[in-house]
This record gives structure tokens, sequence and C-alpha cells, in this order.
């Protein structure tokens, strides 16, 4: 819109009252003119633009956690496509990464052929690029470390992380580690280096995050509204915050 000498233009530049006859329709601009700004950082449309973070943490660097892991983006493809294809390859494992605003926020793991799948939610992930002074990451095929899985369920979750990585070297300086906590499971990722005869220098490498299970289906994913449910946190009932299920304790 383009305004030429108007009395409301003039007024504030020449330090004068707005007219009286002026004055409603000048308040009626001011509240309209509220929230005419350029909006928060980055954004360049007066429409929220919820994908803005999209992809700034990407889920690419669980590719260099799994040795012989392939990523790839969803796109278009049906599930049903993608665990056929996967099947078809000879892949042992699906995982699907589900992410906001860039941010992952939940994990899948499908057994193939047969299943299980479990189902986790993702909590406080540190990606490697927010950890200062790292260097590249080991591609060796690391040893596992599991703690506090002592329960019938605790095990079947263990097995179902450890089946994800293939059996080490002897010699492999890489770690990897899943401890669970009052059923938060933290993944630490380290390497490791030999000072002297005795001495072990650890160094993390990334990413982090935790764990936390919340279902477990027999069969694959796309079996879902035919497979039966292994096992279900039900977070509403009266003793869901005091129950642990991973650990025997």
């Amino acid at each position: 819109m383009l305004v030429l000498h108007s009395p409301l233009c003039l007024s504030p530049t020449e330090n004068r009252l707005i007219p009286t006859e002026l004055r409603q329709e000048a308040l009626a601009l001011q509240g309209s003119l509220e929230f005419d700004d350029a909006g928060g950082e980055g954004v360049t449309s007066h429409v929220d633009d919820e994908y803005r973070w999209a992809g700034v943490e990407d889920p690419k660097e669980l590719k260099f956690v799994f040795p012989g892991a392939q990523r790839m983006n969803r796109g278009r493809h049906e599930v049903g496509a993608l665990v056929r294809a996967c099947k078809a390859n000879g892949v042992t494992d699906l995982l699907v990464v589900h992410e906001h605003r860039g941010t992952p926020v939940g994990l899948i793991v499908s057994h193939l052929p047969f299943g299980p799948t479990a189902y986790f939610t993702l909590c406080n992930v540190v990606m490697r690029h927010d950890i200062p002074d790292l260097g590249t990451m080991s591609e060796a095929k690391p040893h596992l470390i599991t703690h506090g899985f002592s329960s019938r369920l605790g095990k079947r979750v263990s097995d179902i992380l450890r089946y994800l990585f293939p059996v080490p070297k002897d010699d492999s300086h890489r770690v990897i580690t899943f401890a669970n906590q009052d059923d938060y499971i933290s993944f630490r990722h380290h390497v490791y280096k030999k000072v002297d005869h005795r001495h072990v220098e650890l160094t993390e490498v990334g990413p982090r995050f935790e764990l936390k299970p919340y279902m477990i289906r027999l069969g694959t994913l796309e079996q879902e509204a035919t497979a039966d449910v292994e096992w279900r946190w039900h977070p509403y009932t009266n003793t869901a915050r005091k129950r642990v299920f991973l650990s025997a304790e």
C-alpha cells in the first residue's frame, strides 16, 4: 500500500499531535501493527514455518554408529514397500528415526525378517557437532557394554539393541555402552587408547542420548495393525512412576 501526504504519516515525523478526527483510526492502526514485525530469527513468512529446523540435526550420524548401516530418506515410500525391499536385500534390521524440528525424538527398531519391533522415545540428544574437540569417528566394529538389564524384559531389550552390532575384533578400540537406570537407557560412544600397561585413556566421540522403551510388538514394522503386543508401557496407571521394568530391583 502506498500513502501520499497522509496526516497519520506526517504527525510522528514532525512531532505534532494527531488531529482529533483521526485519533480513533490511529489507535486501530496501532493495534493492528502490534505483531507486524520481522518475526523470529530466520522466519521469512507470516506463516509459522514448523519445518524450519528440519534436518538441522540429521539422524545420518546413526549411520556411523552401526557398522554396515545404510541411510535413506523415506520420502513417499510406504512402510510395507520399504520392509519388502529390506527383506529382499538381506537387511537384518530396519531403524526408523522420528524427528521434530530437526531434533530426533523417537526410534523404532524392527528386526527382519520376522520381528520383533521395539519402540523407543529419544531424549537428551547431543549430536557430535555439539561435543567440543572431536576427531573423526572410528568405523571399527565396537565392543558392547550393557548394564542394568537384569529382568526378563530387560534382557529382551538388551538383546534387541546388542544384536544391531556385528561381532568385533579383539583389537578394536571402540566401545558402545547401553546403561539402564530407572528404565532410561543411556547410550554412550567412546574410543580408548592404552597410555601404558596400567592406564587407559577414554575419549567420548558421540552422539549421546537416552532411550525410553514403551512398546514391543511381535512381527515387523508393516504389521502394526495385526501383530500382537508383547509388552507395552502404561504411563497412566497408579503405579507407573514407581515401577521399573528393565531391572529386577
